[in-house]
């Protein structure tokens, strides 16, 4: 029993494992409240509008085939279930798993339990565990764990939340519920309390009891664990703790297991008042504030108001007076604390010898410093509780007759902690040279010896000395009695030390040594070397094990942050308060050993991921203190570029004399270089802080520093891109191009400032602005594309965004989710085909009643200036889910509306019979055509819009591309002509294999083609026109479909011949030729190529039809403006999708071709 945590204890073992994993399961806790789908909050109309149906609290097990048969009865509901299901389950199985864990860890200990009483454990039952060391705080611990993970589930996960998303994987993985006999136990455990963390929500009746009851527990074992906890230091704190004013804080860690798991015991809380009267007098007789795991603060006061034998014990202790004396006192000595502090920090006075002859005082002013800091802290604590009027009035009472002063309690804090550092970062040092420096002193001590024996033997000439046998022979003694000293025996050691000390001073005193000062300086030197190693025999690591104990500031886990504010106008002020804050931070990272220390003992491979996550949080903290050098840094900055860019003339090449006064604006400059050095300084600042280990993870300065300017900078960004891209949907001529401009502008600036600093504050300023502008466009880009995307990407999925550097979110001012959308989406209704009219010749989009222009080239250039050319990559691939959709569309439109409505396919059967064969002429061409286009009518409503937006888009994107393709070109030729070179050998490559397979062809797994094309894409070196964009089956009579959607449309146009194009010709139903072009174009182009071939044959033998109509008729020379309007359709249709002449011309006889391009041309 005396190894109880030895491996082949299997009883200790155990139970090592289990608390290890209690508090691997705590942090899991706390890691996914931060992750928790806003959507199963439900706390806003729109969620609750649409998602209402599909998410379910527990009263879904009362009905739930009702539910179920309520969704399966809606096929829209159906859906979005499925689509909630792809995007959650992941998110959903996590969270189910780390509930899963907290059942299945009381479970493994009410198993550990009756194994315990049932003799599982050779020789050892719960009363044998309890009186071992660390079996006593083991079992404590487990108990005090698992009410530490009920109350975190409360606090950080809602109860409703829970529930919603219990019974969602619940519905969303049946089978495997179904075989996982723990869910009905785990929604038994975790159903709703009622309680709510929402300031002034009520606690409800019974609470935490009642939810702690859930799962019994062996009363026996809850009431010896409480009976030892009331009864022994089982951490042996106090020995840290000499004086007995401490007593409390020594306590603190089995005072908050206490209070946890007295919650198992409510008789005790309600009617044992002995019991109470014991613990309150023993653990609480000055505190009433009590951290109980990692930070989370609860006031007992407000607590145990609903049990009486508590609430009375707390009497005492709450009494006014006795509060007032405690908060004056510790208050007082704050300010004496902080002088003793400072004139220990003083520069030169901790040395080595002054540490080790006072260690004792040092100590004592650590603990005073640190129990104040707790007490203080704790005390004047915010929290629920103030929502109780009698504790909130006691505690400005407090605040108020001690003259408590937050800033001087932060000072106290960074004094102690800078104090602490030095002292262990010293005591370190004194530890691992300790053997080496005795053995110094001793060789020392043993030399000074031989060399005065040496002397006394009358061989050595020394003035005034003489031969003395006796002497000689005491020296050499001494010399061999010094070199028998024993470094490993330190206790003997050290008396032996002492007895030489005597000795050598007694032979100074008896045999008149004194006179001669050579021999009286060599016997100083030799005791202060003896002295020296005592002093260094002294130096034990029980005292840095103290320091660790003492220097705890696991409390303020989350106190800290109501500091912030402190610290951020420190650093301000003087940037060098960082060397201080480092070691606070130090200081708080000692935070991280209460969690880990037994997942370290049990060697479990949770230790990485609860450190890391704990290690994370802590840099997480560290980063938001010291954003505020970046962000006064960029307001230094906007100066900066004030002065440059409105007040500072730019100096021409060749100036006179007299004018040289005017430019050389001296004040101004004065002002540049003064603010320049401020941020100059501030750099400085942070890079004193050197590389430091926050846990597990290495705080680099410089690093800290990039990131907090890439932060700042994605802030500022994001704000300009948000505010900048907002449009008046009222306002009757669009803002887009004064948008643009002065969202170019704000950049240019940005732009102009990093160029500026970068030298100053050593980083690369160019390669910081395009990293972060890309991953800003590309990141908005993606959640604008989300709503298109059944499977969403969520933030903790995203490649752009990141928690260091968060890209901020935006609330939706319209339609659109953010800027990226709102841009589209202007461009888009400025040049809607029913009110402009677009000329390829001038790449312009004209309004149709006012002819001026709406939008040009010039505008892709602007968006280029203002958002970079990924955001104009990021248009492009936003219009191409937008086109998709509309793709979709039109399918769902043909399989429902068209292909599966009888009458319409006996329709285009009947036709087919009538054109076939397609080569030939028909007879009476005007009556059979009208008579199908008159009936087909009523079905093309939906499809017109629907054309004229797909092509719409297609001639912005080729716009895009043109822009892409030209900056390319301008500003980076090489890799433009790189990668047209790339593209043309691969294509080549690609086509030799398809004649001859045995050559190579890229593997599935080869990222070559991918990658290339996004490369293609983002240089311009692509055409949207002869892309696919999405995979369809073949669909009968599609080529007949489309012929005769667009001959119905045609007669709504009339050709221009001054325009090159067709436009619109009825003023109430105005419409454009190219958007109808390129929309039929790009449909026909998702389908096989045959598809067009039939399209066009059948366009062709409309016009062969007509014109020999025309012809018998004696009107042989002229051709009908349907003839013309057709003509005109394949002209433009050949042009955009790049078919040659020849390929119309099989299906049209030249010389028609020829007399329109004649006549109409």
């Amino acid at each position: 029993m005396a190894d109880f945590l030895a491996d082949n204890n299997l009883c200790g073992q155990t139970l090592l494992k289990l608390v290890s994993r209690g508090n691997a399961i705590i942090a899991e806790l706390l890691r996914l409240a931060d992750f928790i789908p806003p959507v199963f909050k439900l706390d806003n109309k729109f969620d609750q509008m649409k998602y209402g149906d599909i998410l379910f609290d527990f009263n879904y097990f009362k009905g739930s085939e009702y539910y179920d048969n309520k969704i399966d009865s809606r096929p829209e509901l159906q859906d979005l279930d499925e689509m909630f299901r792809e995007n959650h389950i992941d998110i959903l199985r996590r969270f189910y798993l780390a509930f899963e864990g907290i059942h299945k860890y009381v479970t493994d200990l009410n198993r550990f339990l009756e194994d315990l009483e049932e003799g599982v454990y050779i020789q050892q039952t719960l009363e044998t565990v309890l009186l071992n060391e660390d079996g006593k705080q083991l079992l404590c611990e487990s108990l005090y764990l698992y009410g530490v993970m009920l109350l975190v589930v409360d606090m950080r996960i809602d109860g409703p939340v829970r529930e919603r998303m219990l019974v969602s994987y619940h519905r969303y993985s049946a089978a495997k519920a179904a075989v996982d006999s723990n869910m009905d136990d785990v929604c038994k455990l975790l159903r709703s309390t009622g309680f709510y963390v929402a300031p002034g929500a009520r606690r409800p009746l019974n609470y935490p009891e009642n939810y702690f009851k859930r799962i019994p527990i062996s009363s026996n074992f809850i009431e010896m664990v409480i009976a030892r906890l009331r009864s022994d230091d089982i951490y042996n704190q106090i020995s840290a703790y000499p004086l007995p004013e401490h007593r409390s804080t020594a306590l603190a860690t089995q005072a908050a297991m206490l209070y946890v798991i007295l919650y198992f015991s409510p008789e005790t809380l309600h009617n044992q008042q002995a019991k109470m009267r014991e613990i309150v007098d023993k653990h609480f007789p000055d505190n009433w504030m009590i951290s109980v795991y990692m930070g989370i603060i609860v006031n007992l006061a407000d607590m145990w108001e609903p049990y009486k034998a508590a609430k009375t014990a707390m009497n005492n202790t709450m009494d006014l007076n006795n509060v007032k004396t405690l908060t004056v006192n510790h208050n007082q000595k704050v300010g004496q604390l902080i002088k003793l502090l400072r004139q220990y920090l003083t520069e030169g006075t901790l040395t080595e010898e002054f540490v080790l002859d006072n260690i004792p005082k040092l100590m004592n002013c650590l603990r005073e410093s640190n129990v104040n800091l707790r007490w203080l802290m704790l005390h004047t604590a915010d929290g629920p509780w103030d929502a109780n009027k009698k504790l909130r009035m006691m505690r400005d009472t407090m605040i108020t007759e001690s003259k408590y002063n937050p800033k001087m309690l932060f000072e106290l804090l960074l004094d102690a902690a800078q104090f602490e550092f030095k002292l262990k970062e010293m005591f370190k040092k004194m530890l691992s040279e300790k053997q080496k420096k005795w053995e110094l002193y001793k060789q020392e001590s043993v030399e000074r010896m031989i060399e005065l024996g040496e002397v006394f033997s009358g061989t050595k000439p020394l003035t005034r000395v003489a031969k003395n046998d006796n002497l000689q022979a005491w020296f050499a003694e001494m010399a061999k009695q010094i070199t028998s000293l024993n470094y490993d025996d330190s206790t003997a050691a050290g008396r032996k030390i002492v007895q030489l000390i005597q000795a050598l001073e007694e032979v100074q005193e008896f045999h008149q040594l004194e006179s001669n000062l050579q021999v009286r300086q060599f016997l100083l030197d030799t005791r202060k070397f003896l002295h020296q190693m005592i002093r260094t025999i002294n130096i034990k690591e029980e005292v840095l094990i103290t320091m660790q104990i003492v220097a705890d500031l696991s409390y303020a886990w989350e106190l800290i942050d109501t500091y912030t504010p402190y610290m951020q106008q420190g650093i301000k002020g003087n940037p060098g308060l960082v060397t201080k804050l480092r070691a606070t931070f130090l200081k708080l990272a000692s935070a991280l050993d209460l969690p880990l220390i037994r997942i370290n003992l049990a060697n479990s491979p949770d230790l990485i991921s609860v450190s890391q996550y704990y290690s994370s949080e802590l840099v997480a903290y560290v980063r938001k203190v010291l954003q505020i050098i970046p962000q006064t840094m960029f307001s230094l900055l906007s100066q900066i570029i004030q002065l440059q860019t409105h007040h500072i003339k730019e100096v021409p090449t060749r100036l006179e004399k007299e004018k040289l006064r005017d430019f050389a604006q001296l004040d101004l400059r004065y002002e540049v270089a003064r603010l320049t050095h401020s941020i100059s300084v501030f750099t400085e600042g942070i890079l004193m802080m050197k590389t430091t280990l926050v846990g597990i993870i290495k705080v680099d300065p410089k690093q800290l520093l990039e990131d907090g300017i890439r932060k700042e900078l994605v802030q500022q960004v994001a704000s300009a891109l948000h505010h900048g891209i907002m449009f008046n949907p009222k306002a009757k001529t669009s803002e887009l191009m004064q948008r643009l401009d002065a969202l170019g502008a704000k950049m240019d600036g940005f732009v102009r400032s990093f160029e500026y600093i970068q030298d100053y504050v050593n980083i690369h300023g160019l390669k910081i602005w395009q990293e972060e502008v890309s991953r800003i466009i590309n990141y908005n880009m993606e959640q604008e594309c989300n709503s298109f995307l059944r499977t969403k990407v969520h933030d903790w999925q995203s490649i752009y965004q990141s928690p260091t550097i968060p890209i901020p979110k935006f609330q939706p001012v319209d339609g659109s989710i953010n800027f990226m959308g709102r841009l589209v989406r202007e461009i888009l209704r400025i040049t809607d085909p029913r009110s402009t009219s677009y000329i390829d010749q001038m790449k312009t989009w004209y309004d149709v009643k006012t002819k001026q222009e709406v939008l040009d080239i010039k505008v892709f250039s602007k968006v280029r200036q203002s958002i970079g050319t990924c955001g104009l990559t990021g248009l492009d691939r936003l219009m191409c889910f937008m086109m998709v959709r509309e793709l979709q569309q039109f399918l769902r439109y043909m399989e429902h509306g068209v292909l599966r409505e009888k009458s319409w396919l006996e329709m285009f059967g009947t036709l087919m019979k009538t054109l076939n064969p397609v080569r030939g002429l028909i007879s009476n061409p005007g009556k059979v055509y009208s008579h199908y286009v008159t009936r087909a009518n009523k079905m093309w409503a939906p499809f017109v819009n629907l054309v004229l937006k797909l092509g719409q888009m297609q001639l912005l994107r080729r716009q895009i591309a043109n822009e892409l393709n030209f900056s390319c070109k301008f500003e980076s030729k090489f890799l433009a002509s790189a990668l047209e070179t790339m593209n043309i050998g691969l294509l080549a490559d690609v086509e030799a294999h398809y004649h001859d397979p045995s050559r190579p062809y890229p593997k599935d797994d080869n990222p070559l083609m991918f990658e290339l094309a996004s490369y293609l894409e983002s240089a311009g070196i692509s055409n949207p026109l002869s892309k696919i964009y999405v995979t369809t089956k073949r669909l009968p009579y599609f080529s007949l479909f489309t012929f005769l959607f667009v001959v119905s449309q045609l007669p709504k146009f009339q050709y221009l011949k001054t325009v090159g194009s067709m436009i619109g010709k009825l003023p109430k139903d105005p419409l454009d030729g190219p958007p109808l072009v390129v929309g039929t174009l790009t449909l026909l182009r998702q389908f096989h190529s045959e598809t067009t071939d039939q399209f066009l044959a059948l366009l062709g033998q409309y016009v062969r039809s007509s014109v020999e109509s025309t012809a018998a008729g004696g009107k042989a020379s002229e051709l009908t403006p349907e003839v013309i309007n057709v003509l005109a359709f394949l002209d433009d249709f050949t042009y955009y999708a790049g078919l040659s002449r020849q390929t119309v011309e099989t299906h049209i006889p030249a010389y028609i071709f020829d007399e329109f391009k004649s006549t109409c041309q």
